[in-house]
């Protein structure tokens, strides 16, 4: 079992920057794929990001293709998500989620088993 931790959110202006962490404690992080998603107002929880791993291998929504990055440190047990060129629409409660498959990054809250408490992330235009 692992445990998650996200920080790292608060307010930014559209067009700026923000860096989410995910800090796991428990079993051996490299062993889990990681992913980090979204939830607005009034609408569904939804995919932003994954990392297998190793890290060798990433993949992204298309609303954040190009500006945001994800990453990972496993001596740290730790994700991170960068995220430039904010806009008003990226906010949302953003959460990271992950599950002890090593090889693959699912795009559904189904594919995923453990799950941090999220942070606010608010875009002002």
């Amino acid at each position: 079992q692992v445990q998650l931790e996200e920080s790292g959110g608060g307010l930014a202006q559209a067009g700026g920057s923000l860096r989410l962490s995910c800090a796991a404690s428990g079993r051996t992080f490299s062993g889990y794929s990681v992913a980090w998603f979204r939830q607005a107002p009034g609408r569904m929880r939804e995919f932003v990001a994954g990392i297998i791993g190793s890290g060798g291998s990433t993949n992204y929504a298309d609303s954040v293709r190009g500006r945001f990055t994800i990453s990972r440190d496993n001596a740290k047990n730790s994700v991170y998500l960068r995220m430039n060129t904010l806009k008003p629409e990226d906010t949302a409660v953003y959460y990271c989620a992950a599950e002890p498959v090593q090889w693959r990054i699912g795009t559904s809250e189904s594919d995923y088993r453990y799950w941090g408490q999220g942070t606010q992330v608010t875009v002002s235009s």
